[in-house]
């Protein structure tokens, strides 16, 4: 699919892997950090009009709620900016980029899509090329001619069947998959995600395992679209595309796994790939917990934590931080009734966004406290001191933890 996505793309009847080809890029796709370092290159380095400032996005994720000066300098900055050359901009509160840029219709099947965010290749969910680009070539290269150079990847199929355990979701899944195959494994590879597993889940579940792309070293990953693919497209906004499949048999190698023997997981310290049975982890401190991150706070992660809180409440020690990933899932999360139980359960909402990614505006942790989340890195200071422990998990045992004050895979 890559490769014929890849020949489209630069005019070319076919490509092989191993060339390097220069292909048109759809959509560039930028948050709010790396929006303002690529437009400080570009009006010192190129400084002319963006020619096709349609296949340009903006979202503010990261200083969702600047709490300084200089962070609300940037944000100011990047308004005027985009304004200046007719960017589409969404403000604070908008949601997570990749969500975002999803539920307003900027992401389609057969596209390319870039990124400075590490995570871009998620968006091959809808059977896109999404790869991360430095800010850079979004500067000289995507911005002034809308297009980049690529090397043809070398695509690995990972095909996913059996039936999983009681308890046992796709987030246990990927991050189990993550240790089987191993980080940095595929480097520049191309991830072709399948098998009848991946077949029969819906699409925000399918959406964690292209988000995984980037942690085993590939170039991208993605879900050859299918039926499923063409349902959500359709309610999306926007013009339609043509999708891209892939020919059988077409691989360079075939990885097999069986997910029947997976168990609710948690990634631990220091990397996505240390990953533990919940069992293993069981009773495991926590102070913090979250629903949120590029592969967080989607309604089916808000609907789970909510059916494990109703009637009850959150642990007198923890903070339970609940970020939507977007408006719409909001808005869909205030209908099911799910925002007034968590609510009540005590857990505290936030604004649409990234959430502690980071820790830029909230989640920072002391020395001596640890987080589970639903976010998708847990290295070594990223959410406050480089003592501070951040465990990654599925919604259900997020949301089971903050009930305990301890990891814990079920409420009890």
């Amino acid at each position: 699919m890559v490769e014929k996505i890849l020949a489209r793309a630069s005019g070319r009847p076919l490509v092989e892997p191993g060339e390097i080809v220069i292909a048109t890029v759809d959509r560039l796709l930028m948050h709010d950090l790396s929006g303002y370092l690529t437009s400080q290159v570009y009006d010192k380095q190129v400084n002319k009009p963006i020619p096709d400032p349609s296949r340009v996005v903006m979202v503010f994720d990261h200083h969702f709620s600047p709490p300084t000066e200089q962070q609300a300098e940037v944000l100011t900055h990047n308004r005027e900016w985009a304004r200046k050359h007719g960017i589409t901009l969404y403000d604070c509160g908008n949601g997570n980029l990749h969500h975002a840029a999803v539920r307003h219709g900027h992401v389609k099947p057969g596209m390319i899509v870039v990124g400075s965010d590490s995570h871009t290749p998620v968006h091959g969910t809808l059977g896109a090329l999404a790869v991360a680009l430095g800010n850079d070539s979004h500067a000289g290269t995507v911005l002034p001619y809308g297009k980049a150079w690529f090397k043809v990847p070398l695509t690995t199929r990972v095909e996913l069947s059996g039936v999983v355990g009681p308890g046992v979701t796709p987030r246990d899944v990927a991050l189990w998959l993550t240790a089987q195959i191993g980080e940095g494994a595929m480097n520049y590879r191309a991830l072709e995600f399948a098998g009848p597993y991946i077949r029969a889940l819906p699409f925000w579940e399918r959406w964690l395992f292209p988000l995984i792309s980037v942690d085993l070293g590939a170039k991208c990953g993605y879900v050859e679209p299918d039926e499923t693919t063409a349902a959500f497209v359709s309610a999306l906004p926007g013009p339609s595309t043509q999708p891209v499949t892939s020919d059988p048999g077409d691989a360079a190698e075939v990885l097999r796994f069986d997910v029947g023997s997976v168990s609710p997981s948690v990634a631990c310290p220091p990397t996505v790939g240390n990953v533990k049975s919940v069992g293993e982890m069981a009773g495991r401190p926590i102070q913090w917990a979250e629903l949120g991150g590029h592969g967080g706070g989607r309604l089916e992660d808000i609907a789970a934590a909510a059916a494990v809180l109703t009637g009850r409440h959150v642990h007198p020690d923890v903070r339970f931080n609940i970020v939507p990933s977007s408006r719409a899932v909001f808005s869909e999360a205030l209908r099911a009734g799910h925002v007034t139980t968590l609510h009540e359960a005590g857990a505290t909402w936030f604004p649409p966004s990234t959430g502690s990614n980071q820790a830029v505006n909230m989640g920072a942790m002391a020395a001596d406290e640890a987080m589970v989340s639903t976010h998708a890195r847990n290295f070594p200071g990223r959410n406050g001191s480089v003592e501070a422990q951040m465990y990654l998990a599925s919604a259900e045992t997020v949301a089971a933890s903050a009930l305990a004050g301890v990891i814990e895979g079920r409420a009890r």
